[in-house]
């Protein structure tokens, strides 16, 4: 079986994306299947047509100046048809935004390979995230009409969670096309109960502190806003409560303005970007992990990765109750849930969890069960097996031994 994936960036670009990628890579290599990765222009300013990144053999797509969206969807179509003449896989999987799935759809008119669509995320609800476009716009509405005449012809359809299944479906995508691959994590990758590194905490001032902590990117979703406003009001409460703020991103200015405007520049600690091998120790700092996401169409459908992350290491959080997050938690047992988009009911959800410690074992234990037996990238991957089988049997092609 030979796989060609169409991404929008990979490696050495460090994201969510590219990590999600990274795994489903080793996994489909370790049934023996042989992938070929393709990135667009997306993947920044460049002329090779190859590069190998830790031993990852990636096809580019040079990017051209001042080229629009749809020069650069012609610019992938090519490429793709390059690739496939040069390398002949038996199939195209084009990974999230839409962007790569046209390309795709195209080249398939001639090369009459199938075509699996993942769609990790909608394009229109990314373009309203990044504040491209409103909800409603005429742009939203093109954007999602573009998304909708993807997934109908493709021939099969991934996503990551149910939250999106069903948005799928909703576009009149036949059920049986749709096949949800969640986001996993790689078990033996996180320690459990790793003590802290007392070198680590005592360069940032955290001996004998309680510690709230947040580890990923700085977007305005993630509600970060409300974290600062909840831990200063748990201040009076505990004289050596610390927020610890490991990331970066678009809302890192706000944040520290608003740590400055209330004068908690000795409580709240920003650490930067760290190198992705790093994370592990300094969540292995942090008492409370919080994931105070706000209730919106695009936390409502998507499911994180940070939580499956935290449960891997056996750390306690309080999540919001969005739809992203109940998929992934089950409050009180894998972890706690509070009133999205409330600062109040965040703080009240952190000294919950604070006031519960002899809980804590339990619930690590029965949070990493959750993962090691639902949530490995091994059992999430395995799923690709029958859609890429219903995929070559609808265009008649030979279906290859998997190995699954």
């Amino acid at each position: 079986m030979r796989v060609l994936h169409v991404l929008d960036h990979s490696i050495p670009l460090h994201s969510g994306y590219s990590f999600r990628t990274l795994a489903i890579l080793r996994e489909q290599r370790r049934l023996g299947w042989e992938t070929l990765q393709l990135t667009t222009p997306k993947q920044g300013a460049g002329t090779a047509l190859e590069e190998t990144v830790d031993g990852l053999k990636l096809h580019r797509t040079p990017s051209a100046a001042g080229a629009g969206l749809l020069a650069q969807m012609r610019l992938t179509a090519a490429r793709i048809a390059q690739v496939v003449r040069t390398e002949k896989p038996d199939l195209i999987h084009a990974h999230s935004p839409v962007l790569n799935a046209l390309p795709a759809l195209w080249t398939r008119l001639s090369l009459r390979l199938p075509v699996v669509y993942e769609m990790r995320a909608s394009w229109e609800d990314a373009a309203v995230d990044h504040g491209t476009t409103s909800e409603g716009s005429a742009r939203y509405r093109f954007s999602r009409a573009l998304e909708t005449f993807a997934l109908k012809r493709a021939d099969q359809v991934t996503t990551i969670c149910e939250g999106l299944r069903g948005d799928i479906a909703s576009r009149g995508v036949a059920a049986d096309k749709i096949t949800v691959i969640p986001n996993a994590v790689d078990v033996a990758n996180f320690q459990f109960g790793v003590q802290p590194d007392p070198a680590l905490q005592q360069r940032l001032g955290l001996d004998g502190a309680t510690v709230i902590g947040f580890a990923g990117s700085f977007y305005g979703y993630e509600g970060l806003h409300l974290l600062v406003e909840a831990v200063r009001q748990m201040r009076p409460r505990h004289a050596k409560l610390r927020l610890l703020l490991v990331g970066g991103g678009p809302q890192e200015s706000a944040l520290k303005a608003q740590v400055g405007q209330h004068g908690l520049q000795d409580t709240v600690i920003f650490t930067g970007r760290v190198p992705h091998a790093e994370v592990q120790r300094y969540y292995e700092l942090i008492d409370v992990l919080a994931y105070p996401r706000l209730p919106i169409r695009l936390t409502e459908l998507v499911t994180p990765l940070k939580p499956l992350e935290a449960m891997a290491q056996g750390r306690v959080f309080v999540a919001s109750n969005v739809g992203g997050h109940r998929e992934l938690v089950s409050h009180g047992e894998t972890g706690y849930l509070c009133q999205p988009g409330d600062a109040v009911a965040l703080e009240q959800g952190l000294e919950t969890a604070l006031a519960q410690r002899e809980q804590w074992p339990k619930l690590r234990a029965q949070a990493r069960r959750f993962v090691e037996q639902e949530r490995t990238w091994a059992h999430s991957v395995s799923r690709y097996a029958d859609v890429y089988r219903r995929a070559l049997a609808q265009r008649g092609r030979p279906v290859p031994a998997m190995g699954a």
